[in-house]
């Protein structure tokens, strides 16, 4: 599909609705934005399962971490189709992210992960993800995450709310009251990450059921009501889970600092995010 010409009309829109709060949708709040976000990931998803089909070759990173052909070429469509976009910037895993001396005054930021996850993916038990996510100033306001192994999609909107997609199924996302003091409460803990502080964290629970689950699909355990809590002391980046946070945000949850009431932020100085919580 061309992006570019579907999307064209945007390049204008997106400066004018900007400005449109209280009067009209925002670009984001669009049918049209949000079919065609859903296509774009869906088209990620094809081209990653083509070559996770496959005996693909992996490489190393400089920081270690593994990297495929299906990252790049994933990272490559979704940057292909964000460009159309006239003042935002792009903070993605895969690419050489411009300074915060260039990006620290955008009002708008895509942070994006081509594939989160791709140790799940080089083992190929599925549990990886394709993450794009919108920032205002910061803040999420859209956000969509794909997981291509089962063809799930989930996505959280400002003003809209969060929703599963899966066919043409449509399922509304809500996350109800929750008494953090009850017993047996569902606790996502990454075995690869149970470290200290998160052990002492997880002793404030009484009889807690810990559910292990890889990438930002831990979000989405929250966001869905198959787990109540993930608490994440160990490092991450923004890419990593802006698009989630903006599905558990619009479902009714919360992704916190760890030891804070402040929201986690994105399109910061450093890239990394906090310690955090969601629920």
């Amino acid at each position: 599909m061309n992006y570019k010409k579907k999307y064209l009309k945007y390049k204008k829109k997106f400066f004018l609705l900007k400005r449109s709060i209280g009067k009209k949708k925002m670009f984001y709040q669009e049918t049209n934005f949000l079919q065609s976000l859903i296509s774009l990931v869906r088209e990620c998803n094809n081209i990653i399962l083509n070559i996770y089909n496959t005996d693909f070759d992996v490489i190393s990173k400089d920081d270690s971490s593994p990297l495929t052909l299906a990252d790049q070429r994933s990272n490559e469509h979704i940057c292909s189709f964000l460009n159309n976009f006239t003042n935002s910037i792009i903070i993605s895993e895969e690419n050489k992210n411009d300074s915060y001396r260039i990006r620290k005054s955008a009002e708008w930021c895509w942070l994006v992960d081509p594939i989160d996850g791709t140790k799940e993916f080089v083992k190929k038990n599925g549990q990886f993800t394709v993450n794009i996510g919108l920032c205002q100033f910061g803040v999420p306001v859209f956000g969509i995450v794909s997981i291509p192994v089962t063809g799930e999609i989930y996505y959280g909107i400002k003003g809209i709310g969060s929703y599963k997609l899966e066919g043409d199924v449509t399922t509304k996302l809500e996350i109800g009251v929750k008494d953090l003091n009850s017993r047996k409460l569902k606790i996502v803990a990454s075995s690869s990450h149970m470290n200290d502080e998160t052990k002492k964290y997880i002793d404030n629970f009484v009889e807690p059921e810990i559910v292990n689950v890889g990438s930002s699909i831990k979000l989405l355990y929250i966001a869905e009501g198959k787990a109540d809590v993930y608490p994440r002391i160990a490092p991450t980046s923004e890419w990593d889970t802006c698009a989630a946070h903006a599905v558990v945000k619009y479902a009714g949850g919360k992704v916190l600092q760890f030891g804070s009431d402040n929201e986690v932020k994105y399109n910061k100085e450093n890239l990394l995010n906090p310690y955090f919580v969601v629920y």
